[in-house]
């Protein structure tokens, strides 16, 4: 139970099992591409709408008695704010969530509906993790880390696992390669514990593509200051975190950026193609593969990590040639 542990491929198949229990998996859909088919994950289907929803249960599942009754506080731009506010009100616990003021709406009104409390910080002058910390001091609520965290590692890799198993049992055989959207690198380096002989690759937005500088110099650095603005608010994380970055450092994983038109034109195919509503942050997979950015192979995957999107930019995205 120490919170010094490290994210284990035993961890994530204890995960897997307790999440098994209460949701379904998410399916795993074909999708050609050039005269491959590629198979998509579409974690935009689970009921929050994000991949988020496994290490919130997995985390919130894992408290003590005692540690359920102080509640928790967690930090993030909506969906694992939906994640741990979908297990803190299953289980029967008080979350508090710390989220940008710049949050998408439907993501700050779906976390309020799942009955958390919001308190909102400016995403460039303020820190949510200090934010978290002094509520956490003065309440004695537990904080729940966005990637930074064994358990929610471990929770997002069974992900990976269901991929494993779903591409064994409708191809015959385990990916070679997997595409992630990446923020954090919780999903990514998850899914690297849970595919150990796959190759990972991971995606971010342009501008916000720390995980790719790291893993090219061999050590974290955090974004440049003064990023662009983005619609792939999911992903805007400012720092990765050694627990992540060292797994998918010692998988020599590949990073790689693509940009806004790149994304708009993945969440149109995923729209036409699998028909799914896929947010910009959980549509840089596909967007790297239709850019050109990853050669195929047979046996591919990626995430379709996210679909909260609100509505109006989801129509006008949709609606450009």
């Amino acid at each position: 139970m120490s919170p010094d542990r490290q994210p284990s491929l035993a961890g994530v198949e204890r995960a897997a099992e307790k999440i098994a229990a209460i949701l379904p998996a998410t399916p795993l859909l074909p999708l050609d591409v050039d005269g491959k088919t590629i198979w998509c994950k579409a974690e935009c289907l689970q009921p929050i709408g994000a991949f988020k929803i496994r290490g919130g249960w997995h985390r919130l599942t894992d408290l003590t008695d005692e540690q359920r009754s102080r509640g928790v506080v967690a930090f993030s731009s909506g969906n694992h704010a939906q994640g741990v506010a979908w297990a803190a009100r299953k289980l029967g616990v008080h979350a508090t969530i710390i989220m940008p003021e710049d949050a998408p709406q439907a993501k700050l009104e779906n976390t309020s509906a799942l009955g958390a409390d919001i308190i909102t910080y400016d995403r460039m002058s303020g820190s949510r993790e200090k934010l978290a910390a002094d509520f956490a001091e003065k309440t004695g609520a537990v904080v729940v880390p966005s990637f930074d965290d064994p358990w929610i590692v471990e929770g997002q890799g069974s992900c990976g696992l269901e991929i494993r198993e779903q591409m064994l049992a409708q191809v015959g055989s385990v990916p070679d390669q997997i595409i992630v959207c990446c923020g954090g690198g919780g999903l990514a380096s998850g899914t690297a514990l849970a595919n150990p002989d796959a190759r990972m690759i991971v995606v971010e937005p342009e501008g916000w593509d720390d995980m790719k500088r790291s893993l090219e110099l061999g050590t974290i650095v955090p974004v440049d200051k003064n990023p662009p603005a983005t619609e792939c608010d999911a992903l805007q994380t400012m720092q990765v975190a050694q627990i992540t970055f060292d797994i998918l450092r010692d998988r020599n994983a590949l990073g790689l950026s693509v940009s806004r038109d790149a994304v708009h034109h993945a969440m149109r195919v995923a729209f036409e193609k699998l028909h799914l509503v896929v947010e910009p942050g959980g549509a840089v997979a596909l967007a790297a593969i239709l850019a050109g950015k990853v050669a195929l192979t047979d046996r591919t995957a990626i995430t379709l990590s996210g679909g909260n999107v609100d509505r109006q930019l989801f129509a006008n995205i949709i609606a450009e040639n």
